[in-house]
């Protein structure tokens, strides 16, 4: 049994505020992809306002249309089953309807020890170390993941599934 679970962090920037109803369509499917997430195999822990709903009014920065999503999973399989393998894939296949192109990193994942639960500074830092270093073992991406801490072996080049192509 491992001791590490795998974090992740993900930032979208909204096209319009929230009650826009441009985006109402995102904010509509958000509780029942909060419960897919929730009921899937490895899913450990997710980042949640105080009365228990979701993130998205958690202020990330001083642009209120930024929203995040953290997470914690078993292991990268896991995480990668439920995000392009789940009814959250169509949800997310609509994202450009919702939000803007972003520049730089909008997800990272990395390692933490078992029972960990992050902070919003600390995944902001993994953004940020993917966009001036690229992958490391501190910060990577689905196409290239690093092994636990510990573990032997060079970082896997994942090779997009023709399914997710043009998804990213």
């Amino acid at each position: 049994m491992s001791c590490w679970q795998l974090a992740q962090v993900n930032i979208a920037k909204l096209l319009r505020p929230e009650g826009d109803p441009s985006v109402q369509e995102f904010f509509d499917n958000l509780d029942r992809v909060n419960a897919l997430a929730e009921q899937s195999d490895g899913f450990v822990w997710r980042l949640k306002e105080e009365d228990g709903g979701n993130a998205t009014g958690i202020a990330v920065s001083p642009d209120p249309d930024l929203i995040i999503n953290m997470s914690v999973w078993r292991d990268a399989d896991a995480l990668f089953e439920f995000t392009y393998k789940s009814a959250h894939t169509p949800v997310m296949a609509k994202r450009r309807q919702w939000f803007s192109r972003f520049e730089g990193a909008y997800q990272a994942l990395w390692w933490v020890p078992e029972g960990h639960r992050p902070d919003i500074p600390e995944a902001l830092s993994r953004l940020w170390m993917i966009d001036k270093f690229g992958p490391s073992p501190q910060a990577f991406t689905f196409k290239v993941r690093y092994p636990e801490p510990g573990m032997a072996g060079a970082p896997k080049d994942h090779k997009p599934d023709p399914w997710c192509v043009g998804t990213a």
